[in-house]
């Protein structure tokens, strides 16, 4: 697990403020120093090196990419640059799908994606710059899918392994089938594996030791640049409890600061990047704490945004690049003398008509997939309306699901599904009108088979409930935002307040009609989160009369589709905001970014 250095894989958890003070002002004397060596550099020499095209470009566009590349100094030779391609959130999408844009005012879809034309996209980029090139994934490459969910992630190991990634960190989900195969499975991969806040907990052989290296170091360019790893630390809450039993997380602030002293100080990086899974609200918020004074880019994930630009935090850069492989983030850095020239982010679409499938690819799914091929395939039903969950707050594809729950289960008030963000839009055929619907698309939907679970609980849980799950998604506080969206449900109509405190979004609650009795008494039905206590049910804690009901969400699902398809569901306003429109489609408010 070590890498050149010993100390970074003996984290003290329990260091001090004061250590953590120590790191980032030894940093921060030399930084100072290196910014006005650099800074000086760049008035004495830079008018003389960077040609006017470049200084005139706009990063961020293909001009400026090709400007970097006619750039003399890169030509002769005096220059040279380097690239970084990201992915994350593939989530197990291994071919071509549909694909949600926002386009003047409205929902447009696209084909994109799937892992042999992703592998073209890559190497034929690679191929540009091939010596100082590197492939970098984000994480949730092992669910989503019905090949991952079914070989609990196996079956993705020799795809990644065949597209060639040099770096890779674990998402949150990673986590599913458990600490041991989250292990075995992430130690397939022929790449760098970097994580800085996951260790062994003390009931473990290895108790207090990282999981995986905290950082990388790499020379590109002629230069060297380091990469520190770090995964949501909020993943125990998310998750069901029981997938990361036995793994402790720690916040990032604890020890980046240390980890920027060792790459910028002692391995003499010229740039450092974090690669997050976090989201992109919690991302954006670490990019203004002066914890991360000295990073360059926070290289993100998680919550599938797909930043165009990047983002400007007070110390840091932040990107994401979107999710299902439908996207590639693209970073070009030109380098002179050790010294950082120019740089050019983009946000490329993995598209089928630009890129044609790898064949050795293509055999390769097919291999991965060959034993599950009949069970997935399987059509289970049909839809007339186009399958979507990009929407925060309300989605059609969740009323289908908390639907066929209500129909299975009449006498319950509320039905309840999670707010994934899983899942690739599913576009009805033109020639047809339907949509197919398959096992492996189920899988995509519901990415764990989980039994449900029936309760009852009083209004004023409901109301508190609520408040709680809105403070997950909206919470002033990046650190206490989820990674889901909004909860989806049947059985009530909300409205809140997106931009109110906590404790006050929700502004009325009525079930089946009627307004909300606090002191009444009402029946819920969800999803089993393993691990958690017998009498808590979809994060409701205390719940009386607690009872599995023997079916799982799978065996629901097929049986409403069986007897309902062609279904239809639409967006219905179950939920309002007052001061949000239910087309939203992101949590990060106050900066330069929209979701397109």
């Amino acid at each position: 697990m070590c890498t050149k250095h010993s100390e970074t894989c003996n984290h003290q958890q329990d260091a001090t403020t004061a250590t953590v003070e120590q790191a980032k002002q030894t940093y921060k004397a030399a930084h100072e120093g290196r910014r006005k060596f650099l800074r000086s550099a760049s008035l004495l020499t830079g008018s003389a090196l960077v040609p006017p095209a470049i200084a005139n470009a706009v990063p961020g566009d293909d001009y400026h990419e090709r400007e970097i590349k006619r750039n003399k100094a890169v030509q002769n030779g005096k220059a040279t640059h380097f690239t970084l391609l990201h992915t994350s959130d593939i989530h197990a999408q291994l071919r071509t799908h549909d694909e949600f844009f926002w386009e003047n005012g409205k929902a447009v879809f696209k084909k994109r994606g799937g892992m042999a034309v992703l592998k073209t996209m890559l190497h034929s980029l690679k191929s540009e710059n091939p010596a100082n090139t590197i492939l970098i994934d984000g994480g949730d490459c092992f669910q989503g899918g019905g090949v991952a969910a079914l070989t609990e992630g196996r079956g993705i190991i020799p795809l990644m392994n065949n597209i060639g990634y040099d770096l890779l960190l674990p998402g949150n989900w990673e986590v599913v089938y458990g600490k041991e195969n989250m292990r075995k499975d992430l130690g397939g991969y022929n790449g760098q594996k970097i994580c800085a806040n996951m260790f062994h907990d003390t009931t473990d052989k290895y108790k207090g030791d990282l999981i995986f290296p905290p950082y990388w170091t790499t020379m590109l360019a002629g230069v060297k640049i380091g990469f520190i790893g770090y995964n949501d630390p909020l993943t125990p809450k998310r998750q069901s409890p029981a997938y990361s039993f036995g793994i402790k997380f720690t916040k990032p602030e604890m020890d980046v600061a240390k980890y920027i002293d060792i790459l910028r100080n002692y391995e003499k990086c010229a740039m450092v990047f974090l690669v997050t899974h976090m989201g992109l609200a919690q991302q954006v918020d670490l990019a203004n704490k002066p914890e991360v004074q000295g990073v360059d880019y926070i290289l993100g994930a998680d919550t599938h945004e797909r930043v165009r630009k990047p983002i400007q935090g007070t110390y840091a850069k932040v990107t994401e690049p979107g999710a299902f492989g439908s996207f590639v983030a693209k970073l070009d850095v030109v380098v002179e003398n050790g010294i950082i020239k120019d740089e050019n982010y983009q946000l490329l679409d993995v598209d089928p008509e630009r890129y044609k499938p790898d064949t050795e690819m293509e055999q390769l799914i097919e291999k991965v997939s060959a034993p599950y091929k009949k069970v997935l395939d399987l059509p289970i039903g049909k839809s007339k309306t186009t399958l979507t969950r990009y929407y925060v707050i309300e989605t059609n594809m969740d009323n289908l699901v908390t639907d066929a729950l209500a129909w299975k289960f009449p006498e319950i008030d509320i039905v309840v599904s999670n707010g994934f963000r899983f899942c690739p839009p599913l576009v009805p055929d033109p020639k047809t009108g339907e949509a197919i619907i398959t096992n492996d698309y189920l899988w995509s939907m519901l990415p764990v088979d989980s039994e449900a679970k029936k309760g009852e609980v009083t209004g004023e849980q409901l109301w508190d409930w609520l408040e709680k799950e809105l403070r997950n998604v909206f919470s002033k506080d990046p650190a206490k935002r989820f990674g889901g969206w909004v909860i989806r449900f049947k059985g009530m109509e909300v409205v809140f307040t997106m931009n109110n405190s906590f404790g006050n979004r929700v502004q009325s609650v009525n079930i089946k009609g009627q307004p909300l009795d606090k002191n009444k008494t009402y029946t819920i039905l969800a999803c089993e989160r393993e691990g958690d206590p017998e009498d808590t049910i979809c994060r409701i804690d205390h719940v009386k009369n607690p009872a599995m009901v023997n079916a799982t969400l799978h065996d629901i699902m097929r049986e409403y589709l069986a007897k309902h398809s062609p279904v239809s569901p639409k967006i219905e306003g179950r939920i309002k905001a007052t001061d949000a429109p239910s087309t939203l489609l992101s949590q990060l408010e106050g900066y330069d970014y929209e979701f397109i």
